[in-house]
């Protein structure tokens, strides 16, 4: 059964009031919850699917993943391993034994390539940060300072569980690092175009075949102007990409003056998967994120092929 808002106070804001009584060190998971569970849970799925994107314009993260295949052979599984694992971490916490199963569970996943320090830095970031801005810019109010804390703090204990190194010790220091990382190594390649088409073609696919290239569409003309360039995409037409903005900020004034606090949580409710049968809200099964990569046989595989399949 899903679980509720505890709050019982009225009003849009009430929820933004709690959380501004909250401290962003010792209440981050508290307020991430209510941050992305309840007050925009829509804008931090399109924020992370945006973090997604964004790493495949960096070509040491690009050229791994079109080598391997995972998002041209498995792109479905590998959307839902991230919402199912990291929805673990937030509605169950990184130190509950379901946490530290996902924990595991990405662990091993990540076990397979040889993945540097700095590109795992780098897509912690982009959770970070790209929900954050994608509210700046079309959420129904803007971010408290108190959840940019949370998120920073939440994500950073996430880092130090995946034995990420050098993580920036505060929420400015990362963006420095993540727009400087960007600044030195974004650019389009063909790998990373490849993957970006494999996975636009994952969300397209959301959608019933006679709308799916307008939704594909509709997707890149969301994104940042520099983003479809960088992915090696052609720009969304000038008039889409200004509707689309439009439908987003009128939704925007449409829930801060029409609409009440979201009292079911994101994190409280059936996953909404395509690749597994779970049994109940919120199940981390072992399986999760650690079948055999599509392709063994590629240099950034930190397996041999002969080892394929095993734990």
């Amino acid at each position: 059964m899903a679980e509720r808002s505890p709050l019982t106070r009225s009003g849009r804001f009430a929820l933004r009031d709690h959380i501004l009584g909250l401290d962003p060190e010792r209440d981050h998971l508290e307020i991430y919850r209510i941050s992305a569970g309840l007050e925009f849970p829509f804008d931090y799925l399109r924020g992370m699917e945006l973090a997604l994107l964004r790493t495949f314009a960096i070509p040491s993260i690009a050229t791994l993943l079109d080598a391997t295949g995972e998002f041209a052979c498995a792109g479905q599984r590998r959307y839902d391993d991230t919402f199912l694992l990291m929805g673990a971490l937030v509605r169950f916490g990184c130190d509950s034994p379901e946490g530290r199963t996902a924990l595991r569970t990405i662990n091993r996943a990540h076990s397979w390539y040889r993945i540097s320090n700095d590109d795992m830095l780098y897509t912690l970031a982009a959770f970070v940060l790209e929900p954050a801005r994608w509210i700046d810019r079309y959420g129904w109010r803007p971010l408290t300072r108190h959840e940019r804390l949370a998120a920073f703090r939440l994500y950073r204990n996430i880092g130090r569980r995946l034995a990420i190194k050098d993580l920036p010790d505060s929420y400015e220091e990362l963006a420095g690092f993540y727009d400087q990382y960007e600044y030195a190594h974004q650019r389009p390649t063909p790998a990373g175009h490849r993957v970006a088409e494999a996975a636009l073609g994952v969300m397209a696919s959301w959608f019933p075949a006679p709308v799916r290239r307008a939704a594909r569409m509709t997707a890149l003309a969301a994104l940042p102007p520099p983003v479809p360039t960088a992915l090696g995409c052609l720009a969304p037409p000038a008039v889409l990409v200004h509707a689309t903005a439009f439908v987003l900020r009128v939704r925007a004034w449409w829930l801060r003056h029409l609409c009440s606090p979201r009292t079911v949580s994101l994190f409280h409710v059936l996953p909404r998967v395509r690749t597994y049968t779970l049994d109940a809200p919120g199940t981390v099964m072992e399986r999760f994120g650690i079948a055999a990569p599509a392709r063994t046989d590629h240099p950034g595989m930190a397996h041999c092929p002969g080892r394929a399949g095993r734990g």
